[in-house]
């Protein structure tokens, strides 16, 4: 399922790069507000889906059917809190809050948000947050800030905490994506955070 998941939601950056035509990501609406459906530059503003699909930068809030989240700071470093990236590879370190818009508890899961880059043969890859093992167990937080695998949000009630991620070391820039799903198992808009990860 993850991996379906993953490969829709390539697709889907895939579709929405094209239909920019690499102009930079700016809707070409004319709204400064910042509430349609992409967002440029440093971002602070709020970003709707539209025809599906959503683009945002960091600062900016993201309205979703269930949740409102946003990506408040991004950087690269070779060790977490004791997590060191394996050979060739380093950590993106994430910091999101979520907030539960909807009218009853939510379930979430770290990897509701998906890490994502372009490679230089222009296709796209993807990482899982570093809680779920090779074999698809779940493995422990490595520290408190860091969200867990499963976790559960009140009406009204917000987190802040970081997704961990190993990414490959020569990479920098980088997208949080986020799809909707439902209980039907349909397939709701789908967000996506882009970001140029601070090295540290």
């Amino acid at each position: 399922m993850k991996k379906l998941l993953s490969l829709t939601l390539a697709f889907l950056l895939m579709l929405a790069l094209a239909a920019c035509g690499g102009s930079g990501g700016s809707s070409g609406s004319g709204d400064s507000g910042g509430s349609s459906g992409s967002s440029s530059g440093a971002g602070s503003g709020e970003v709707r889906a539209e025809d599906g699909y959503a683009e945002a930068r960091i600062g900016d809030i993201v309205h979703s059917y269930f949740m409102d989240f946003s990506v408040n700071s991004a950087y690269t470093t070779s060790d977490y809190n004791g997590h060191t990236a394996p050979e060739g590879m380093k950590v993106l370190v994430v910091e999101m809050t979520i907030k539960n818009t909807f009218n009853e508890t939510l379930p979430m899961f770290d990897d509701d948000f998906q890490g994502q880059w372009s490679t230089s043969a222009e296709t796209e890859e993807f990482a899982w947050p570093i809680t779920e093992g090779e074999d698809g167990s779940e493995l422990d937080t490595i520290c408190d800030e860091q969200l867990p695998a499963y976790y559960e949000l009140g009406v009204n009630e917000s987190r802040t905490g970081t997704l961990v991620f190993d990414v490959p070391a020569d990479e920098k820039d980088f997208s949080v994506s986020h799809m909707e799903l439902f209980d039907d198992d349909s397939e709701g808009d789908t967000f996506f955070v882009f970001f140029t990860a601070e090295e540290r």
